[in-house]
């Protein structure tokens, strides 16, 4: 199981579930971040938080907590 946390920079994934419930699952989904989206990490600050990420066309940046709660697949 790789989570988001363990993606390195330039990598692409396709996210294969979200392990939030509730008000953070939908604050997710309203970002975009829902199973078969592309993601794509653009950088890791040097402590490993925050972890920037293409979505789309935007940036997110996710602490690495939120990072740990998304499961992906290595494109």
């Amino acid at each position: 199981m790789i989570t988001l946390k363990d993606v390195k920079p330039g990598q692409t994934v396709l996210v294969d579930s979200v392990k939030v419930t509730g008000q953070a699952r939908g604050r997710f989904m309203a970002m975009g971040i829902m199973k078969g989206t592309k993601l794509k990490v653009i950088k890791v600050a040097p402590m490993g938080d925050p972890i920037e990420v293409l979505v789309k066309s935007y940036n997110l940046s996710f602490r690495k907590a939120e990072a740990e709660q998304i499961i992906v697949i290595l494109q």
